[in-house]
């Protein structure tokens, strides 16, 4: 699995004219999926993002996590993560996982967040979405569940 994290002042997704997820300040997060990729992987990525230290403390310094700060997320299902530019000007996406598999694990690793008690908005899974937010700092990571080498 990878996502794609950006700390964010406030964020919000609609599909077409309707509104499905805006959230405050905390965690926009791009969600892309790979065939290899289990409930293993979700747990260890809702672990790490959750834990991020990415968030400032009274001394300005990144120490502090979403849970320490009581921000939100808005998960976006990202299947594009997984595009391969390598080769030739039109990206390959074999790499990415099948819809019915990708959709199941987004689902699972969504819940391991609310399990923590992080408020989850989302997109719709498989449908064209507008997604506006505002990235503070700007903080950008890419977090990668662990290789299988």
């Amino acid at each position: 699995m990878r996502v794609l994290v950006q700390r964010c002042k406030e964020a919000q997704v609609t599909v077409g004219d309707e509104l499905t997820g805006r959230i405050e300040s905390g965690l926009m997060l791009l969600v892309g999926i790979t065939h290899e990729d289990t409930e293993k992987d979700a747990i260890y990525l809702a672990d790490k993002i959750s834990g991020l230290r990415i968030f400032e403390d009274e001394q300005e310094k990144m120490n502090l996590s979403l849970l320490d700060v009581g921000g939100a997320v808005l998960s976006v299902s990202q299947f594009t993560l997984y595009g391969d530019c390598r080769k030739g000007k039109r990206p390959s996406f074999v790499a990415a996982a099948r819809p019915e598999a990708a959709e199941q694990l987004y689902e699972t690793f969504n819940q391991l967040l609310r399990d923590k008690g992080i408020q989850v908005e989302t997109g719709r899974f498989g449908a064209t979405m507008d997604v506006t937010f505002t990235n503070w700092g700007p903080v950008t990571l890419m977090v990668e569940s662990p290789s299988r080498d």
